[in-house]
């Protein structure tokens, strides 16, 4: 009798493991499948690029959280770095009638300045990373609209003193997101660049083995001789780089500096990055998984978008996603070691 338990609980044990380990690929391959053989729109090469252009800012902005989740935090400041990105670099070009090398420079400059400031505020003056990045958040989210006044900012607009603006959104900048090598957006090539970069230095170098040993167990960290305080700064500036990247695509994107962008990316980048934590039974942020919750997300929307399911209800599906994504990392992988331990 125990045998057949011990067996019953042995085929239990597998199916669960599958399920934790390639549950996550399933649904997305699942749900890709389904709607390329109901969806007539969803099978064309320009569709499929598409939505893997328009996913590309979450995805990146997805890639910086998932960093700052490495090292055991959070960056809630990166949709509000995205919108400085996209005001900053309409202001420079348009206003100030500057090249697009010098607005891309300045925007990945101020990027990394508010990695800066809230690594100061977690590191060094102890805020709780949530309330230090929170805080962040609404000042960057404020800031940008004092220079501005609080307008959008778009070629021939009217200044304060009754004059034109000078200049306008170059067309090498607009390539950013528009350009393509071969049928391939250069968003998307970008994306993929910065997602090897991510994986390759979380996997294989010493500072990104550091990073996650950081955020299993700083005090171990610590007294291993690992400079904590430098890799959780790191770790944050990194995220506002990768948010003023995202920040720069969008811009290109909509073509103006429009004063609500970036307003709605970090819910959906921190989804991306915690659904990546389930992939492949990982339980820990990664640089692949994130990609792959990006993408899944993007299958999803581009799909319902298609299928002509409400845009208000989208929302609703998201947050699906990321509890079926939970479910994976934490209820099954928990039910998993609980049966190791028992046997």
């Amino acid at each position: 009798m125990k045998k057949g338990n011990n067996l019953s609980q042995g085929k239990e044990f597998v199916a669960r493991d599958f399920l934790v380990r390639y549950g996550f690929i399933l649904v997305t391959l699942i749900s890709f499948v389904s709607f390329f053989a109901t969806q007539d729109t969803f099978r064309l090469s320009t569709t499929f690029f598409s939505m893997l252009k328009y996913t590309s800012v979450v995805a990146i902005t997805g890639l910086g959280i998932m960093l700052s989740m490495a090292v055991g935090g959070l960056d809630l400041s990166v949709g509000a770095t995205a919108g400085m990105a996209v005001t900053l670099s309409a202001m420079t070009m348009v206003v100030y009638n500057k090249p697009a090398i010098v607005a891309v420079g300045l925007v990945l400059v101020a990027g990394i300045l508010i990695g800066c400031l809230n690594a100061f505020l977690i590191v060094v003056l102890k805020i709780p990373d949530l309330l230090a990045t929170l805080a962040s958040m609404f000042a960057i989210m404020g800031l940008k609209l004092v220079p501005v006044n609080g307008r959008s900012v778009s070629s021939g607009m009217m200044m304060e003193n009754g004059s034109t603006a000078p200049g306008k959104f170059t067309d090498a900048f607009l390539k950013i997101d528009s350009g393509q090598l071969g049928p391939i957006p250069y968003a998307v090539i970008l994306w993929m660049l910065l997602t090897i970069a991510c994986w390759l230095f979380l996997t294989r170098t010493t500072w990104g083995r550091a990073m996650y040993a950081v955020g299993s167990n700083p005090e171990a960290s610590l007294l291993a001789g690992i400079n904590v305080k430098l890799y959780r700064s790191l770790a944050y500036i990194l995220s506002a780089f990768l948010a003023s990247i995202s920040g720069l695509i969008l811009a290109s994107r909509i073509g103006q500096g429009d004063i609500s962008a970036g307003n709605s990316l970090l819910l959906d980048s921190v989804a991306v990055a915690l659904v990546g934590t389930s992939v492949l039974a990982m339980g820990k942020p990664n640089a692949w998984g994130t990609a792959l919750g990006a993408f899944l997300m993007g299958v999803v929307i581009t799909g319902l978008t298609i299928a002509g399911f409400p845009y208000y209800g989208q929302d609703v599906v998201k947050g699906a996603v990321l509890l079926l994504a939970l479910v994976f990392s934490f209820t099954l992988s928990r039910k998993k070691s609980r049966f190791i331990s028992a046997v």
